[in-house]
């Protein structure tokens, strides 16, 4: 039986080999998708028409709202934002305000990147993106990663699957950089693996491992 984690790091044990492309009917809802940078926002107050409008956010994932000012939209859904918007708004500007949002322009599908990186969190997959990207668009791995221990999580036939990666055998030249998909989520082990994806890891059922190739 394979040992999704062992004591010598989360991810040891996972196998490597490359992941097939993921399900194209398990794509997520737009209601789902999680605010990117160059995404354009659609944004409706209630009653106060001069603040409806289509709000496009920064490459550092921000947006410029008329009373409030500049507000942090990166990774939040539309429902978080329209949240914060209507608690800043009430504060000072306008009672019980009703704000809606949603992502009027998608600027691609999403991915995950965690674990031992710099900046983890969600990221737009725009066109073909290949897990060195991937890692380098979250600033790249921490102090504290294993580089030599890097996991995809996708959805395969209905079912979470996973496979195991060395950046530093990609690097060299040793092993091919594989694509990274929209709703891909990649854990980097050490010890700035975060409790829940830990757990998250060690939740995946054994069979949902793919076997080794060439082990």
């Amino acid at each position: 039986m394979l040992c999704v984690a062992c004591s010598s790091g989360v991810v040891s044990n996972i196998p490597e080999r490359d992941l097939p492309i993921p399900d194209t009917t398990m794509l997520t809802s737009r209601d789902d998708l999680r605010i990117a940078p160059l995404d354009v926002v659609e944004i409706k107050v209630f009653g106060v028409d001069d603040l409806n409008g289509a709000y496009q956010v920064d490459p550092d994932g921000k947006i410029k709202f008329p009373l409030i000012g500049v507000l942090d939209a990166q990774g939040f859904s539309v429902f978080d934002l329209a949240s914060r918007i209507e608690e800043k708004l009430q504060v000072g500007f306008l009672r019980d305000p009703q704000v809606t949002v949603r992502i009027s322009e998608a600027s691609g599908q999403q991915m995950t990147v965690e674990g031992a990186v710099e900046k983890p969190g969600m990221y737009p997959v725009r066109g073909r993106l290949s897990l060195l990207q991937a890692v380098a668009l979250s600033g790249g791995p921490s102090r504290a990663a294993d580089p030599s221990k890097v996991v995809i999580f996708r959805t395969i036939e209905g079912k979470r699957m996973a496979a195991a990666f060395d950046l530093l055998k990609i690097r060299a030249g040793q092993a091919e950089d594989p694509v990274v998909y929209g709703n891909d989520i990649i854990v980097i082990d050490g010890s700035g693996l975060r409790e829940g994806y830990d757990e998250f890891i060690r939740a995946i059922p054994v069979l949902g491992i793919f076997l080794a190739r060439g082990y």
